[in-house]
């Protein structure tokens, strides 16, 4: 559903609530005020005090759904949750007035309530139109998790209960009326039916108020932050969710959590942790937003991982790692991939300062009982190339093609080569072909016998430049 589609239904269902609430209350009003039941002139604050909630809410919708901007980087949606309590403050301050003019009539001055026909037929409307918003409200509310919209259902839920004290006072008034004899008792039944509209009213404002704080003072939601954190704790690359903050702002939640991933991944792979992180939490909170902070962790780590770590601290690019054990202890031999145009001594420092880092990681870890020797070869690195090309001279180019085709159709297990590619760069020859081989043999196979076929082309074509042996399993 478009953000469009939902900003309209909020809105359109809080405007009917304000034309809601201005009915009931000039209703209650005059039928309160023609026949002096105090408890329908208590229900008659009660929904105006609807109204100005009515009226807030309808403004803190309109407000809250706007996109964040340079003053509200969080967006505005907070604007619900001040509604709400402002909602409970005009609550608290009706309660007040209900109560005393309650306590008045049933301890000093004593009035005459006309429970009239009148008096029972605008409560019974009012039952009707405060079940019919209530219901109405609370689906949205609970359809795109508005507080405001579910504050504004609460109010018209608690006028059906309040509405129907009213009505229970009414009739202890007509019951008196009819039995006849002295009608004090019968006529303050509706003074207490009053109270008690006021004690439902405190019970809901204490409720409504209390979550609105919660949400002002950023109180995460009981138990969501245990649901976040075991969630993202079952990703196999998550060690441990070390820390996790949690925030509402209308109905969206926001996360910040940090967790602890091998140090050894690369940033691509620790993306691909967080990515996965926010996909476990939106199945929980399909609209929160989340931000995954990703903290190195050693713990548990093998000896290659630990070296792949320290090396990727240093920024140093390693390949063809190994580590084998003698009685001596382990020894550890690796090749550093270093900037062609650097002096032999530069590149002799860094590779001196990747062996020394490597000794003391291994040997505050104590991973290691003892180790014989660390052996770095350095050797230039391949840079990226961008360069123009072009074919190669037919006669040439046959005397290749000639030579690869004898080559690989006298290997056992192959179906020859294709695509062979001969290309002019640079004064040396680019070479590029695919080759069929059994795909039951081992990829160290593989390896070596393209290797071999490479090693004896450049001995019989000393112009041979780069060489791209593309390996293709035959298929059964």
């Amino acid at each position: 559903m478009s953000k469009e589609t939902q900003i309209r239904e909020k809105k359109r269902v809080a405007a009917t609530s304000v034309a809601a609430a201005i009915f009931l209350t000039g209703g209650k009003l005059i039928v309160g005020f023609a026949t002096g039941s105090l408890g329908i002139l208590a229900e008659a604050a009660h929904s105006a005090l609807d109204l100005v909630a009515a009226a807030i809410t309808y403004f803190a919708v309109r407000i809250s759904d706007r996109p964040a901007d340079e003053s509200h980087l969080y967006g505005h949606g907070k604007v619900e949750n001040l509604s709400a309590l402002a909602e409970t403050v005009l609550l608290l301050v009706t309660c007040i007035w209900i109560i005393y003019e309650a306590v008045d009539r049933l301890l000093f001055t004593s009035a005459v309530v006309d429970a009239s026909l009148w008096a029972f037929l605008m409560m019974g409307v009012s039952i009707l139109v405060d079940f019919s918003r209530s219901r109405a409200l609370s689906r949205v509310a609970k359809k795109y998790k508005s507080q405001a919209l579910e504050a504004d259902a609460l109010h018209f839920s608690t006028d059906i209960w309040s509405s129907a004290v009213v009505i229970i006072g009414l009739i202890l008034v007509r019951v008196g009326a009819h039995r006849g004899g002295d009608q004090t008792l019968y006529q303050r039944a509706d003074a207490v039916a009053a109270l008690a509209v006021a004690f439902i009213v405190i019970f809901v404002s204490y409720r409504l108020g209390r979550r609105a704080i919660d949400v002002l003072l950023d109180r995460a939601p009981s138990g969501l932050a245990e649901a976040f954190s075991r969630s993202v704790e079952n990703i196999s690359e998550i060690k441990r969710v070390s820390r996790i903050r949690l925030r509402t702002a209308g109905n969206r939640i926001f996360a910040d959590l940090s967790v602890d991933v091998p140090r050894h991944l690369s940033l691509e792979e620790s993306h691909e942790v967080t990515q996965k992180a926010q996909n476990a939490i939106r199945e929980i909170a399909p609209n929160a937003d989340v931000v995954i902070h990703t903290l190195p962790f050693s713990e548990s780590e093998g000896i290659l991982e630990k070296i792949k770590a320290v090396a990727a601290r240093e920024h140093a690019a390693i390949h063809n790692v190994s580590v084998h054990f003698t009685d001596q202890g382990a020894w550890i031999d690796l090749d550093l991939e270093v900037d062609p145009n650097l002096s032999f001594e530069k590149a002799h420092s860094l590779a001196t300062r990747l062996e020394l880092s490597l000794r003391d990681e291994l040997k505050e870890t104590g991973m290691l009982r003892a180790l014989a020797d660390i052996n770095v070869h350095i050797e230039p690195q391949r840079g990226d190339e961008l360069a123009h090309g072009i074919p190669l001279d037919p006669q040439k180019a046959e005397l290749y093609i000639r030579r690869i085709e004898e080559i690989t159709r006298a290997l056992t297990g192959s179906e020859g080569c294709h695509r062979i590619e001969l290309h002019e760069i640079g004064g040396s020859v680019y070479l590029a072909f695919h080759l069929k081989l059994s795909a039951q043999i081992s990829v160290a196979e593989v390896h070596a016998i393209a290797e071999d076929i490479e090693n004896r082309l450049r001995s019989e074509f000393p112009d041979l430049g780069r060489v791209v042996i593309h390996t293709d399993p035959i298929k059964t």
